[in-house]
């Protein structure tokens, strides 16, 4: 104890009387609140209820169930009620106080839930111990946060989310441009979730399953060197492991309630992966499309590692004239300068063309200059740090392996906290 401490030794041990203190207040305010929930007769409302038609519920007496709260286990006095005929028990208090089916309090399933999604289940289980001195186990964590990953997940799609939604009236509320982002990455996943699956490895055999995640921000402004200008805090995720066609409602309902229809300027940024401008023809028709140019100069760095191997001077001089071209947006020089150094045959030939395929089917989304003269993005920056920050910290650390099922949960919940709707969401689950 700290007084005694220093009764002894001149010194007082401010930790633990700080922690003593806690213990003592997290007694007396569990004491408080027992008394406080057990304060309305145990939810009764008569002799009888009607849940639903066809069923009466007879009142059959008290019982108790111990609850788990962020000030202790507490025992909560409820009403119970059968009925004879579909042959299940309720308790009303039990949906009053919002602890049907678990024996955690609200308060405390929400710091579960907050500390699973950001981290292992078992540095949650550490991390609540050593800051609320409560404990709880990683299983216990892992449970509440998928059920409540499905309840975020409700919540983000409680708009009807089919492709032809008319669209909603102008708000008036002006946005100049907005943006759709979108890409996918890979997540470690359990054996039973990649049967049949074919992998890059030598096995053959999937490892991951893509989790395909989109971002939606805004822009009002540019730089002093007229570089776009993000909106601070105004991105929102959306996220899943799902086909590309159940990722394109997702996305695009998540647009509609950031008011899509206000925005003056409506553009889609992502890689060259197909299933991303199929979303975009769909579901944002007449968007500005728009490779991002990092991921285009790769490939053009890909063919000189090729063709010019160890010779750094003339690789370095033949990338840097078709940095020059891409950049302002001259595809056809950029396909003309790696016609220039293809062989005649073999496979790096081969692969030479591929590579004009893929800037030849996207230059109208590699006009760089016009693009930058309109003040637009050109980068993918935000969506790709979403991939790292919102999937990637949590779903790809060593060791993991996910079901499917698990690791949407734990998207849908990072994406609400990525996309500052936490407290939105506990409100609205709170009030169903």
């Amino acid at each position: 104890m700290g007084v005694r401490e220093k009764q002894k030794t001149g010194r007082m041990d401010f930790e633990s009387l700080e922690m003593c203190i806690r213990a003592s207040m997290h007694g007396v305010g569990s004491i408080l609140l027992k008394e406080l929930v057990n304060a309305d007769d145990g939810g009764y409302q008569g002799r009888t209820i009607l849940c639903e038609p066809g069923y009466v519920y007879n009142f059959m007496g008290y019982r108790t169930k111990e609850v788990r709260t962020v000030l202790g286990t507490i025992s909560v006095k409820r009403a119970y009620y059968y009925d004879t005929k579909s042959l299940k028990g309720i308790c009303p208090k039990d949906k009053a106080l919002d602890i049907e089916g678990t024996s955690f309090s609200p308060g405390l399933r929400r710091i579960m839930g907050k500390a699973g999604a950001s981290s292992s289940f078992a540095d949650a289980e550490d991390a609540i111990k050593e800051m609320a001195a409560i404990e709880v186990q990683a299983k216990e964590i892992e449970r509440v946060c998928h059920t409540l990953g499905e309840a975020a997940e409700v919540f983000s799609q409680k708009r009807d989310t089919t492709t032809k939604l008319p669209a909603p009236e102008n708000s008036g509320i002006r946005i100049p441009s907005l943006y759709i982002c979108m890409d996918g990455t890979g997540v470690p996943v359990v054996k039973k979730e990649v049967v049949n699956r074919a992998g890059k490895d030598e096995s053959g055999q999937a490892k991951t399953r893509e989790a395909k995640l989109g971002c939606v921000f805004t822009q009002h402004g540019v730089d002093e060197q007229g570089y776009a200008l993000r909106d601070e805090g105004s991105s929102s995720y959306v996220g899943a492991i799902e086909v590309a066609e159940a990722f394109g409602n997702r996305l695009y309902a998540e647009a509609q309630r950031r008011k899509i229809q206000d925005a003056e300027k409506v553009c889609v940024i992502g890689d060259g992966a197909p299933w991303i401008w199929n979303i975009a023809d769909e579901h944002f028709y007449g968007a500005i499309q728009i490779v991002d140019l990092y991921h285009a100069r790769e490939h053009y760095g890909n063919i000189a590692k090729s063709i010019f191997e160890n010779n750094k001077k003339s690789m370095d001089k033949w990338l840097n004239a078709r940095k020059r071209e891409l950049d302002a947006g001259f595809v056809e020089d950029v396909v003309k300068g790696i016609k220039q150094v293809m062989p005649r045959s073999g496979h790096k030939r081969e692969f030479c063309e591929k590579e004009i395929g893929y800037f030849e089917k996207n230059k109208h989304r590699m006009r760089y200059g016009d693009f930058r003269k309109q003040g637009l993005f050109v980068g993918s920056g935000v969506i790709e740090a979403g991939c790292r920050c919102v999937i990637g910290q949590r779903l790809k650390q060593s060791g993991m392996h996910w079901t499917v099922r698990g690791a949407n949960s734990i998207i849908a919940l990072r994406c609400c906290m990525a996309s500052n709707r936490w407290e939105d969401f506990w409100e609205q689950r709170a009030a169903a």
